[in-house]
């Protein structure tokens, strides 16, 4: 078998019925019509002599023989792809592109605030799009390029994925602003005397928040578990419950000064997250360039972050009308 005999497109629908699953999924992803792309696998098929996809549960399940191919396909796959994009050159002043940033809820509405500032003027025709993307999938959407980068806690990945660290947040407290408890201070027997609001997306199991306190021996009291941080800190702001939370979390609010931030008074870790991108797309100037953008709108935001200096605990600087008592403590 030569590849002069070989239509590469073949490979192009492979990849896509792998990554999305089912040839359905694959036809939308492709525009194509089904039995153009059943066609292709047929031929796959013969060529491989193998059936490469078994239909299990409403899922075509790859065989040993396409999980033993993908890898090279893909890596073959992107480097024709970033061939045409350097003969092509990316002008980020001229050229029209979309990027898909895999990024969850938390970091959403502040980092895209830093970013869009950023790059609206040098950037008009780039659009951004942020996906939830599940995390036992995330190598594979990179991989397959579905992402083009991902912004998460440290995850364990493969050496395909190269990652970098891009934001630290501190963990604070948020009170609404004329809570009856709360004045310039909040102590450790305060804050488990109170109830919280916990943001997760767990059905099941422990926040990030609650799985530390455990190992610390605490239990608090949460009145309320919800999806989002918009929604947890619309109640917070119009109740007596607390919310325990990375430092950006108040973002969300249009009228942030509505909320109070304390430091947390327990020794929580902070958020560290990490940017995430295919080995594939490495050496491609167009994905360099989207990297060096979030890591400057990233250093942007932490330097925004509530008045932290040198480490130590100071009265916070009065930001966008948001009204808190100290700043956070540096890790």
């Amino acid at each position: 078998m030569h590849v002069r005999d070989i239509d590469l497109n073949l490979f192009v629908v492979f990849d896509a019925i792998y990554s999305e699953g089912g040839v359905s999924r694959a036809c939308i992803r492709l525009n194509l019509t089904q039995p153009a792309v059943s066609h292709a696998l047929g031929r796959l098929r013969a060529m491989f002599n193998d059936p490469l996809f078994v239909r299990r549960h409403h899922v075509m399940t790859p065989t040993p023989l396409a999980r033993q191919i993908i890898t090279t396909v893909r890596q073959a796959l992107n480097g024709l792809e970033t061939t045409l994009t350097h003969t092509d050159r990316f002008d980020p002043a001229k050229t029209p592109k979309r990027f898909v940033i895999g990024l969850r809820n938390n970091l959403e509405a502040p980092m895209l605030s830093a970013l869009v500032n950023r790059i609206s003027a040098v950037a008009p025709l780039v659009e951004i799009a942020t996906v939830r993307s599940e995390r036992n999938n995330l190598e594979r959407e990179l991989a397959a390029g579905t992402l083009d980068v991902a912004i998460d806690t440290l995850l364990p990945l493969s050496a395909e994925v190269r990652r970098e660290r891009i934001l630290t947040e501190h963990i604070a407290v948020f009170a609404r602003r004329d809570h009856p408890d709360l004045r310039t201070r909040l102590d450790k027997k305060t804050y488990l005397r109170l109830e919280h609001v916990c943001v997760t997306s767990r059905r099941s199991g422990l926040s990030f928040e609650d799985f530390q306190f455990q190992r610390l021996g605490i239990k608090r009291t949460v009145r309320l578990q919800c999806q989002n941080f918009a929604t947890a800190c619309h109640v917070v702001s119009r109740s007596n419950m607390l919310l325990t939370a990375s430092e950006s979390a108040a973002s969300v609010l249009e009228q942030p000064g509505l909320l109070q931030c304390f430091p947390c008074p327990f020794p929580i870790s902070p958020h560290v997250n990490y940017l995430y991108w295919h080995a594939t797309a490495e050496g491609d100037t167009t994905n360099q360039w989207l990297r060096e953008q979030l890591q400057a709108a990233a250093k942007l935001l932490a330097g925004s972050q509530f008045g932290r200096k040198n480490g130590r605990v100071a009265r916070a600087k009065p930001r966008a009308g948001f009204s808190s008592p100290t700043a956070i403590a540096a890790e």
